[in-house]
């Protein structure tokens, strides 16, 4: 078997276990309410982070850049939004 038959049949195998709906690379909506709720259930300790994770997926997050220096965390939507997150500078002592 040849390397355009491999990916011809590893075709035909995804077309058969495809989702009927959204198929494999449907990326929520960015939605900036739920993104904010999901910050909120986890800095009050109300989540796992996986559950935290997928709650921002599902809030339409495909990715996150947290800039320590400046206490922030930057969230992604796949069509070029954004939501910032401060966060204050915290003490030890």
């Amino acid at each position: 078997m040849n390397a355009i038959e491999l990916v011809q049949g590893a075709m035909k195998k995804a077309e058969k276990i495809r989702p009927k709906v959204g198929g494999f690379h449907e990326v929520p909506v960015f939605d900036q309410e739920a993104l904010i709720k999901a910050l909120r259930a986890d800095q009050a300790g109300q989540t796992t982070f996986p559950e935290f994770l997928s709650a921002t997926w599902e809030a339409g997050v495909i990715s996150y850049e947290a800039d320590f220096s400046e206490r922030k965390v930057t969230y992604l939507g796949s069509q070029g939004e954004s939501y910032v997150e401060a966060y204050p500078a915290v003490e030890i002592h």
